[in-house]
């Protein structure tokens, strides 16, 4: 009877999905001490230009709670702005679940709205999306 192991007790974690583009996060956020990890690197060697650390870090930023919680982000697809977007819509998810009340703050900043903006896909008998060859009459 010895031998069945009781699981330790962790802190209890809050997930939220983030999506931009084609770009795709898992955020969990746990409590801590702010600590930002994605994809196991640290978020300023992750994301390496400013602007984009920026995005991804605004909704505890806003909220406040920026040295409460410590979030771990696997994210996949895109590029580093839409995986930034990605985190960002992620991070306001989560932090919906750890407290409800602070929906009207998020909603007011647009970081729970999902950007729908994608990639149009390239045409046949066209050289681009949009982009027509060039029309010779003669």
């Amino acid at each position: 009877m010895s031998d069945i192991k009781i699981p330790e007790t962790k802190a209890p974690q809050h997930i939220g999905t983030g999506r931009r583009k084609t770009a795709v996060a898992r955020v969990r956020l746990a409590t801590g001490t702010g600590k930002i990890v994605v994809n196991g690197r640290a978020l300023e060697n992750y994301f390496v230009v400013e602007s984009q650390r920026t995005v991804a870090s605004q909704p505890l930023t806003v909220t406040g709670l920026s040295d409460k919680y410590d979030a771990q982000v696997s994210v996949t697809g895109g590029g580093p702005d839409g995986q930034a977007g990605a985190v960002r819509h992620g991070l306001a998810r989560a932090l919906l679940t750890v407290d409800a009340n602070l929906r009207p703050i998020l909603k007011a900043e647009g970081f729970l709205t999902r950007d729908p903006r994608m990639r149009e896909r390239k045409k046949y008998g066209q050289p681009g999306a949009r982009k027509r060859f060039q029309y010779s009459k003669r």
